[in-house]
């Protein structure tokens, strides 16, 4: 099976795999433990913490590992709500975020808070001037993913930055698909809060991080929390930590060399589709606005899902959203938020590119989806 669903996840890296077992064995003790068993575990973990710091150019205080991007977003944006700048009960979010923030949000609507849900433009961005005009003397809180996971744009970031430190409002960011991708130090060091997650550069399942502004003076969701400084409760998966850690490290030090890679990639398949067919529409923008690792598309007549499971049998692995979605009947959240709806919003899919991607694999799926394209509508 040729794999194209990186965006979802990452296979775990032989080395980083290599670092959970040994430290599995010989840093197995309890973090929290007083004893010199979960000492040992305890300094692994703050080295850890520091080389993580390291990457994101912050402060190591502000790091605190999680069980995943979603626990990540959940805990850093409760973490901000307990500490607000100013008065009010106003937060602003895109349509397209991913489900651990869309769905928390529309719970804290049902329980008085106010959520204005900003729409994205043709390419899939969110125009800087409606988040402008969303602001209001009572917002608190601007909650924007850095890369879209379906169509892979990237947000303006640092002119909503800039606004919000105008207007005393915090920011958090779900950096989940950007990490390690392309250079965020500028990002972290511009957002109150930002998350991460392990499987999305080739590092364990089940283990993330966050990172929350040391200036800002949050309060534990669950009191009496003692893990991780009373940012979340259970204990820390040290093991996974260390390999995600390495896994960060590898695929960080390679980034460029990636990005370069992953933009002759992009630049193969839509050449090849350009040149094949007329009905393939591509999603998104160009340039540095874009992350040349994801590819959404639509092929005109053709569902997402008919398309996913044509590639599944001539053995290439796509997606039709984020892995989040997939499952509902709805269309994918990114489709719905740029304005497109019915048969054309369900016609979307998703490619992916990772490490082990080759120019020929890319080749041979243009072929593929350009001989789709030429089947008699199916939606």
């Amino acid at each position: 099976m040729k794999y194209f669903d990186y965006a979802a996840s990452c296979p775990l890296d032989r080395d980083a795999a290599d670092i959970f077992v040994r430290a599995s064995i010989d840093y197995f003790g309890n973090s929290q433990s007083l004893h010199e068993t979960g000492g040992a575990a305890s300094n692994l973990l703050e080295g850890c913490r520091q080389e993580l710091a390291k990457m994101l150019g912050v402060e190591s205080a502000g790091v605190y590992f999680t069980s995943g991007g979603s626990e990540a977003n959940f805990l850093g944006l409760m973490s901000l709500l307990s500490a607000p700048k100013k008065s009010g009960k106003h937060i602003i979010t895109g349509e397209a975020e991913h489900s651990s923030v869309y769905n928390l949000l529309k719970k804290l609507e049902t329980v008085g808070w106010e959520v204005t849900y900003l729409p994205l433009n043709k390419t899939g961005q969110i125009e800087l001037e409606s988040v402008v005009a969303a602001v209001k003397a009572e917002t608190v809180l601007i909650s924007i993913q850095h890369g879209n996971p379906e169509i892979g744009t990237i947000q303006p970031l640092a002119g909503i930055s800039a606004l919000c430190r105008k207007h005393h409002i915090l920011l958090h960011s779900d950096c989940v698909q950007t990490f390690a991708k392309i250079p965020i130090e500028n990002i972290a060091q511009s957002v109150d809060a930002l998350s991460l997650s392990g499987h999305k550069f080739y590092g364990p399942k089940g283990v993330g991080a966050a990172y929350i502004n040391p200036r800002v003076a949050w309060k534990p969701y669950i009191p009496g929390t003692a893990h991780e400084k009373g940012f979340r409760p259970g204990t820390v998966n040290v093991p996974g930590v260390a390999s995600m850690i390495a896994a960060a490290q590898k695929i960080h030090s390679a980034m460029q060399e990636e990005a370069d890679r992953g933009r002759r990639l992009r630049t193969c398949l839509i050449t090849a589709i350009e040149k094949a067919s007329d009905n393939i529409h591509i999603f998104g923008t160009v340039g540095d606005d874009q992350l040349s690792g994801i590819v959404g598309m639509g092929i005109k007549g053709l569902e997402g899902q008919f398309v996913m499971l044509e590639c599944n049998k001539k053995g290439f692995a796509i997606s039709t959203g984020t892995a989040c979605h997939v499952g509902m009947e709805s269309p994918a959240r990114t489709m719905t938020a740029m304005g497109i709806t019915g048969k054309e919003a369900k016609e979307f899919f998703r490619l992916s590119f990772g490490k082990d991607t080759k120019i020929e694999d890319v080749e041979k799926l243009a072929t593929i989806l350009s001989d789709l394209s030429r089947l008699p509508s199916k939606v």
